[in-house]
């Protein structure tokens, strides 16, 4: 039990942490959003008092806690540039990357966990070595670069996925799904290069372990033997870099989101950022630490869950 509320105030306290530093992040960038409101030949009367109406006079304190007092009611403000309800904005778009995330993650595991299990079955053989080559480009080519090959090939050569826009799933679920295809594979790519090494390696290590020879030496069957006992120990790191993966496909989404013109958090991000459009930005900013240090917390929690020794170290 002291394990869980150990990790629940870390959690908690470092959720805190980064609704300070995020605030304050946006309090130091130059310009100022009333000017920008109201524009640069605006009466300087009319520039303090709408200053006064967004609480800009306030100091820094008074506006953090009036930020998060209205974060944790579900009142994220009003988009300067869309003049709209940042909650209703959020609500509108999150799907789309939600599915672009989950349809991603979906694909690296699918296809990085298999292979990761045969080039370590296969190691030192051809096939193996292929693999192993392709990793290697999966790992060192970014995203946004596969996403203009993909475009280029199966979009514009092959003509089997659009090259741009989003269906939605109440729509078309098929046409969703050819939509967010090629995005997902995108951001996939590089993670499942990064599954299959990190698996790879973890499954020869612990292949090499005392545990194996001794199951062997019973006797066991080698598939019994990698997929009851030496897989579900080479687990522990893979969730480490899933969760790692999770957080730089909400990352890499900002920018496959806007070469592929979905609309989803993302593209609305960089759109906000070139407008200064502070409640809408800080809202958004708030809500992807909030994912990545939330799946640090569940990782932490299911490490307990596959390795029982970690509950006797701790």
């Amino acid at each position: 039990m002291r394990f869980y509320i150990r990790k629940l105030v870390a959690f908690v306290s470092t959720l805190i942490l980064v609704s300070v530093i995020t605030f304050l992040v946006f309090q130091i960038l130059p310009g100022d959003p009333a000017q920008i409101i109201l524009g640069v030949d605006a009466d300087p009367q009319q520039i303090a008092a709408l200053r006064e109406t967004m609480g800009l006079d306030r100091s820094a304190g008074e506006r953090y806690l009036t930020w998060i007092k209205d974060t944790l009611s579900g009142d994220f403000g009003t988009s300067i540039r869309y003049h709209r309800p940042v909650a209703d904005m959020l609500v509108e778009r999150l799907p789309v990357t939600l599915s672009l995330a989950l349809f991603s993650l979906g694909l690296t595991l699918l296809v990085g966990l298999p292979l990761g299990i045969y080039i370590a079955r296969k190691d030192g053989k051809l096939s193996a070595l292929l693999l192993s080559l392709f990793t290697q480009l999966g790992v060192s080519i970014p995203s946004f670069w596969l996403a203009f090959i993909l475009i280029l090939l199966f979009s514009v050569t092959l003509k089997l996925f659009p090259t741009y826009g989003y269906t939605p799933w109440s729509e078309d679920p098929i046409g969703a799904i050819k939509s967010l295809f090629l995005p997902s594979l995108a951001l996939a790519i590089p993670g499942i290069a990064v599954v299959i090494r990190y698996l790879r390696n973890t499954l020869l290590d612990q292949s090499r372990m005392d545990y194996v020879r001794t199951a062997r030496s019973k006797g066991q069957h080698e598939q019994g033997i990698m997929y009851r006992h030496i897989l579900r120990n080479a687990l522990i790191p893979v969730i480490t870099i899933v969760g790692l993966l999770i957080a730089d496909t909400l990352g890499g989404s900002i920018v496959v989101e806007n070469v592929f013109a979905l609309p989803g958090i993302g593209s609305l991000l960089v759109t906000s950022i070139g407008t200064r459009d502070l409640p809408l930005v800080q809202t958004m900013v708030l809500y992807i630490a909030i994912i990545v240090v939330s799946i640090n917390f569940i990782i932490d929690i299911l490490y307990k869950v596959i390795d029982p020794r970690i509950r006797l170290k701790r």
